[in-house]
C-alpha cells in the first residue's frame, strides 16, 4: 500500500475542516481512555515500593470510618513478626476555609519515637526530628504541602476538629521528604489523647513486619486474635489500605471500565460516521478508480489506510494530552500514593495507538467493504 499514500494523504486532507473535527474528537477520547487505564495500571498493577510491602494496617473489619479500643495496639505488638506498631490516627477537622478544596491534606496522629521506624523513607534533618519528638505540640509537614501553604519552620497550624471537638494548635518543627508521602502532616496522638480523655479509640493502627514472608502470617495472626472480640479487625496491605479510601467512593475497578467502554463506543461512532460521510461523497470517483483498473482490494486497502491515518493522529495528540493531565492530577491533592506518581507508561502509550488503530478499522471496515464492492455502472450513476 505504500504507493497508493499520497492518494491516501490526499484523500483524508481534502475536507481539512471535517479532519481535523474528527481528530481532535478522536484525541480527546483516547486522551481520556489511556488516562483511565493510567489510573488502573497505578492502582491495581504497579509494582509495590519495597518500604510500602513490609508494612500493613489493621482497621475495623465493618468499616474504616468506625474505631477499634486502642488496647489491640499492645496485643498486636506481641505478634510473632511484628517489628513495630503505631497508632495510625486520622484526626480530619479544617484548615481555614473548609470550603477550599486546596485546604484538604491528610492529618494524623502517631508516635513521634515510633514513626521513623516504620517510614524509614522519611528523611528529615536530625535537629528537627529531635525537636518533633521532644515537644507535644509540634507536627513535621511533608515538603510539597510546605511548599503548596508556605509552611515554614516555627508555624503555627490551628486545625479546628471535627470528628474530635477541639481546635488542634500545632507547631511546625520539621518538614520531611517522601516520595510515597509528600503531602501529610503528622502531630502526637498523645496530644488528643491528653486533651480528651475517656475517648482512647483509634481508626487504624500501623505495622512493620520483619521480612517480606512474615506478612501473610501477621495478617492472619492478628485477625485471628480478635476473630471473637466484640470489634473484630481487618489487616491489610499499606497498598490495600490506601485503596480503602478510594473504594468508599464505589467500586472504582467499575467505575473506570464503564468510562473505558463508554469512550471506545463514542470514538467508534464519531469514526463510523465520519468514514461513511467521506466514502459517500466519493462514490462516483470510486468507479472512476474502478474503470482505471483499481481492484477490489486495492479500494478497501486505500480507505482503511485513510480511516487508520486519521485515527493514528488523533492517538498520537491524545498521548501528549493524556501525559498533560497525568501533570495536573500528580500536583492536585494528595488523595492515593499511587497517583502521585502517575503517568503514561509505555505500555499503556502502547495500549492506545493499538486502540485507535482497532477503532478505525472496526468503523471504516463497512463503509470500505461496500464501496470496494460497488458495481462500475452503479457508482458512476450516482450524484450525491
Amino acid at each position: 500500500m505504500g504507493r497508493y499514500f499520497p492518494l491516501v494523504w490526499k484523500n483524508a486532507s481534502r475536507n481539512r475542516r471535517r479532519s481535523l473535527l474528527t481528530i481532535s474528537s478522536l484525541a480527546l477520547s483516547l486522551c481520556l481512555l489511556g488516562l483511565m487505564m493510567a489510573i488502573y495500571h497505578a492502582l491495581y498493577l504497579s509494582e509495590t515500593d519495597p518500604a510500602q510491602a513490609l508494612r500493613l494496617f489493621t482497621r475495623n473489619r465493618v468499616s474504616i470510618t468506625l474505631p477499634m479500643p486502642a488496647f489491640y495496639l499492645q496485643r498486636i505488638l506481641a505478634v510473632g513478626g511484628v517489628k513495630q506498631a503505631m497508632e495510625f490516627q486520622w484526626f480530619g477537622g479544617a484548615y481555614k476555609d473548609a470550603r477550599d478544596p486546596k485546604n484538604f491534606f491528610a492529618r494524623f496522629g502517631i508516635d513521634p519515637n515510633k514513626i521513623f521506624t516504620l517510614y524509614a523513607e522519611m528523611r528529615m534533618p536530625e535537629d528537627q526530628k529531635k525537636a518533633f519528638q521532644s515537644e507535644r505540640t509540634a507536627c513535621i509537614v511533608g515538603r510539597r504541602l510546605a511548599e503548596k501553604h508556605n509552611f515554614r519552620l516555627g508555624d503555627r497550624i490551628t486545625l479546628q476538629g471535627n470528628i474530635y471537638p477541639m481546635a488542634l494548635e500545632l507547631v511546625v518543627r520539621g518538614i520531611y521528604d517522601n516520595e510515597l508521602d509528600p503531602e501529610s502532616l503528622y502531630f502526637h496522638w498523645e496530644y488528643v489523647r491528653q486533651a480528651m480523655p475517656g475517648r482512647d479509640q483509634l481508626s487504624a493502627i500501623s505495622i512493620l513486619a520483619d521480612s517480606p514472608d512474615s506478612v501473610p502470617r501477621i495478617i492472619h495472626a492478628v485477625d485471628e486474635q480478635f476473630r471473637n472480640a466484640t470489634v473484630q479487625t481487618r489487616t491489610e496491605t499499606e497498598r490495600a489500605f490506601g485503596l480503602s479510601f478510594l473504594h468508599m467512593m464505589g467500586n472504582v475497578k467499575l467505575i473506570l471500565f464503564s468510562i473505558c467502554a463508554a469512550v471506545t463506543f463514542t470514538i467508534m461512532l464519531v469514526s463510523a460516521n465520519t468514514m461513511a460521510m467521506s466514502v459517500r461523497e466519493r462514490v462516483r470517483e470510486i468507479g472512476i478508480l474502478k474503470t482505471l483498473g483499481f481492484r477490489p482490494s486495492a479500494i478497501l486497502g486505500i480507505i482503511l489506510s485513510e480511516a487508520m491515518l486519521i485515527a493514528l493522529m488523533g492517538g498520537i495528540a491524545s498521548y501528549f494530552l493524556a501525559r498533560a493531565l497525568c501533570g495536573v492530577i500528580r500536583s492536585g491533592p494528595a488523595f492515593s500514593s499511587e497517583l502521585m506518581t502517575l503517568t503514561i507508561r509505555p505500555q499503556v502509550a502502547l495500549v492506545m495507538q493499538l486502540a485507535a488503530v482497532m477503532i478505525a478499522f472496526v468503523s471504516s471496515f463497512v463503509p470500505a467493504w461496500s464501496a470496494a464492492r460497488i458495481n462500475i455502472l452503479e457508482a458512476l450513476r450516482r450524484t450525491d
